[in-house]
């Protein structure tokens, strides 16, 4: 079924929503409707025939995409609309470990049930998206929701003028700078991205990254030694040297234990 609404200001971000549940769409619109004045929904669609035709037919600014769907998944429809040139919102009822995907691919995605405040801020962040990094985006989600990838984790780094795809492992750490964190590679470059340490920590925590500092997060991977002095300090991969706080230290001991064991 596609429902198509033909009365909407143009320099409004025209929206379709696309979801094989009907009150989804429905509630979906009342919430853009009474939270986001700067949005028109356009039409909504209940799959990803349904979806591809309506998007054709308008042109939207912007889409809310369902993934399972009856017909198909929202990277089937998403497969044959190249290019893309529209902004993007998922709409996911996925459990907490694939929704760490969305995080390191650095797309917006909202939870079933949809909180309105979320979904405000939601449309917020997507009115600054560069579409043009849009695609490295869905292939890293594509490939890190898919378990049998053996390529290892992806994460997107967008700077100010550029996007960058870095595989985890090739993280040496990550220092703290205010609103911004810099990221030391394996290959000694440096990116400096403008969200705070305490979102990496929590997006690289299970991926074998610690906080060893309120300043600084660590690969375990690319630990050579710990030092002592002056309070201690790990070295790590070319000789990158970071300091551990004092109540971390005992912690850090403990997994050089288990690492070793």
């Amino acid at each position: 079924m596609l429902i198509f609404n033909r009365k909407y200001n143009g320099k409004m971000l025209r929206t379709i929503i696309i979801d094989d549940e009907a009150p989804m769409r429905h509630s979906l619109e009342m919430m853009l409707k009474s939270s986001c004045p700067n949005v028109k929904v356009v039409a909504d669609a209940d799959g990803v025939d349904t979806g591809i035709a309506a998007i054709r037919k308008f042109h939207p600014d912007l889409v809310f995409l369902d993934i399972q769907m009856g017909d198909g998944t929202g990277f089937d429809l998403l497969k044959q609309l190249e290019p893309i040139d529209f902004k993007l919102i998922f709409i996911t009822a996925y459990n907490q470990y694939a929704v760490r995907a969305f995080k390191f691919s650095a797309l917006d995605y909202l939870l079933k049930p949809v909180d309105p405040d979320e979904l405000t801020e939601a449309v917020n962040k997507t009115e600054k998206l560069i579409v043009q990094s849009l695609r490295t985006q869905l292939d890293t989600l594509e490939d890190n929701l898919n378990p049998a990838d053996r390529s290892g984790k992806k994460i997107i780094l967008r700077t100010f003028d550029n996007i960058h795809l870095v595989l985890t492992k090739d993280i040496v750490y990550c220092e703290s700078d205010g609103n911004y964190t810099s990221f030391y590679l394996l290959n000694n470059n440096k990116i400096l991205v403008s969200n705070r340490l305490k979102e990496y920590d929590e997006m690289l925590s299970d991926q074998g990254f610690f906080r060893v500092h309120k300043s600084f997060l660590i690969n375990l991977l690319h630990i050579i030694r710990f030092e002592k002095a002056e309070g201690g300090s790990v070295v790590l991969t070319n000789e990158h040297k970071v300091p551990v706080a004092s109540r971390k230290r005992e912690q850090l001991l403990e997994l050089f234990e288990r690492i070793s064991g």
